[in-house]
């Protein structure tokens, strides 16, 4: 064999963390350490949700010879220039690991390169891609059947970093309840508030549970705060009543509220290892109920429409037109208003599974409801496990990284 240059494009922080390091390895183990033979190349392109670490962060992984970080991303995707000139073998693999598909169509072109994808939720520009290593059959469903040799399931590159199992008897007595509420205005100004006062519920009850909160890369502790704070956010009141102040101890932040209660705010990013601590997790819609799903954490999912203008952030068409100006207001009231009477799943492992594994409430929450069905829970602990080994079931099982590793090999000797 050649020698060969793999250029993996990425994005995210959690793209970085959880998908790119273990393929790496995977690379390693099958293609061999000789770097003369196999180079492995990160590039990063911009993302919204970048902490502005993950060039770092992958500088770190021994099995990666060159990172290039985003701020120099357009200029190699436009004009070919890297920051540090760098030269290309003649024969290679560019593999996409998040960001956008066409920045792989692109890029093969100009190098002159193999590409192979690996797609969770579509697969975009099959006609001049070579290869697509896909999370489940439901990518493959709208291929057309010319273009269907191109692509493999894999599986979930998340299922490589997750846990096997959770002992949720011993985890219910003892408990810690992890809150998603978001990462964009929008959902913060209901989420934080309803969760907050969720929690002061369960807290009334069983006052041995702990509760941390995970802090979107996005956002600082400061502004997460102003959200639990009626002086900066009027929907404290309509959500509750339940206010939180900063508080530092141990060289640790929290929320607390009037009772004591307390919520340990988590900056590091992906969370991963304290939510696996959690025997559930109160969460608002998103990404994030694929990595909750992924790592098999049970879920209560939050849709309130206490103000039905409030919430904006829905992908696609709604989004873009729940925030257009002048008209965004009444059209954000007429598309929360007909989410409430839907019935469409919004929950990835849900959508995946095609039934609600995990509950969706939406509609004008009330707290201490929410909070029963928590107390429930903990009280169940068989029915928390039952809903953890269904997600898994979902997720698949580990090998994705293995699986694309193959089908790089694969496309070097092609």
């Amino acid at each position: 064999m050649k020698s060969v240059d793999l250029l993996i494009l990425s994005n995210g922080p959690g793209e970085i963390t959880t998908w790119v390091r273990p393929v790496v390895k995977a690379l390693r183990k099958q293609l061999g350490e000789d770097r003369e033979q196999t180079r492995i190349s990160v590039m990063l392109s911009p993302c919204p949700h970048s902490t502005g670490q993950e060039a770092a962060i992958a500088r770190r992984y021994p099995e990666v010879d060159r990172v290039q970080s985003s701020e120099e991303f357009f200029s190699f995707l436009i004009l070919g220039k890297t920051r540090d000139n760098w030269d290309w073998r003649e024969q290679g693999v560019v593999l996409f690991l998040g960001g956008d598909q066409f920045y792989a169509l692109m890029i093969g072109k100009r190098l002159g390169y193999r590409t192979v994808i690996y797609a969770e939720w579509e697969a975009r520009w099959y006609r001049w891609l070579d290869s697509f290593a896909v999370m489940n059959e439901r990518v493959i469903e709208g291929i057309p059947g010319s273009y269907r040799q191109k692509l493999s399931v894999v599986g979930d590159l998340m299922a490589d970093f997750s846990p096997v199992s959770l002992n949720f008897i011993e985890m219910a007595a003892n408990p810690i309840i992890g809150i998603l509420p978001g990462s964009k205005a929008g959902k913060l100004t209901q989420g934080v508030p309803l969760c907050l006062a969720i929690a002061e519920h369960i807290y009334e009850q069983k006052p041995q549970t702990r509760f941390i909160l995970p802090i979107a890369p996005t956002i600082d502790i400061e502004t997460l705060v102003r959200f639990a704070d009626p002086k900066y956010n009027p929907f404290v009141m309509k959500m509750g009543g339940v206010s939180g102040q900063l508080k530092e101890e141990n060289k640790k932040y929290y929320l607390q509220t009037k009772t004591g209660l307390k919520v340990e705010l988590i900056s590091q990013f992906p969370a991963h290892e304290p939510l696996q601590q959690c025997c559930l997790t109160l969460t608002t819609v998103g990404a994030n109920t694929a990595e909750l799903g992924a790592l098999g954490i049970p879920m209560i999912v939050l849709l309130p429409t206490q103000q039905l203008d409030a919430m904006r952030t829905w992908d696609g068409i709604p989004g873009i037109l729940a925030n257009l100006p002048l008209l965004g207001s009444q059209l954000a009231k007429l598309i929360n208003a007909r989410v409430v009477k839907t019935g469409r799943l919004f929950a990835w492992p849900n959508i995946w599974a095609k039934e609600e594994i995990v509950p969706e409430l939406r509609g004008e929450l009330k707290a201490e409801k929410v909070a029963e069905l928590v107390l429930d829970w903990l009280e169940n602990p068989l029915e928390l496990n039952k809903i953890h080994h269904r997600l898994l079931e979902v997720r698949g099982k580990p090998g994705a990284a293995e699986k694309i590793a193959n089908i790089i090999q694969q496309q070097v000797l092609s």
